[in-house]
């Protein structure tokens, strides 16, 4: 009769076992609930960001807009301020078809033609500026971009209406 131990079920382990190995498995239980954590936190700055772009709604071109100002003289942002509060309170983002004008009520929509070339934006009114002499408006940098025909110019003749 032997007595050796070959039985798995009856192995016993030395008594610095769990001293090695318990610790790697709180780490990788720690490691989950990081990841978890940062899973969680990145899932709420995306719905944030989502909630705080202003849907404008595509058949606003349709309707009935009110002539306000021909030959403005148009900017853009620079990227220094993305990523700031606007006046209104909203941060400003360069990629959203936003604008800046100094009379106009936050969330006045319009609609900025390039004279020019005629391709229009659709923006909404954000924030108060342009604070340079001769401005009437300023885009945001996608706004004026998919208007603008040269791409280096900084400033566009622009006829602005206001949509109903």
């Amino acid at each position: 009769m032997s007595f050796s131990n070959t039985n798995k079920a009856y192995r016993t382990y030395p008594f610095f076992f769990n001293t090695f190995f318990l610790p790697a498995n709180r780490l990788r239980k720690q490691m989950k609930e990081i990841i978890l954590f940062m899973a969680l936190i990145f899932s709420a700055i995306t719905f944030a960001q989502q909630k705080n772009i202003t849907s404008i709604d595509s058949s606003a071109v349709t309707k009935e807009s009110i002539l306000y100002q021909k030959n403005a003289h148009a900017s853009y942002y620079h990227d220094k301020f993305n990523g700031r509060k606007t006046a209104s309170g909203k941060r400003f983002n360069n990629d959203d078809f936003t604008a800046a004008h100094k009379k106009f009520p936050f969330g006045t929509i319009l609609k900025v033609t390039n004279e020019l070339n005629k391709k229009f934006v659709i923006v909404e009114i954000t924030d108060r500026g342009p604070f340079v002499k001769g401005r009437e408006i300023d885009l945001s940098k996608r706004a004026f971009m998919d208007i603008a025909s040269n791409k280096k110019s900084g400033l566009v003749y622009v006829t602005i209406e206001i949509l109903k």
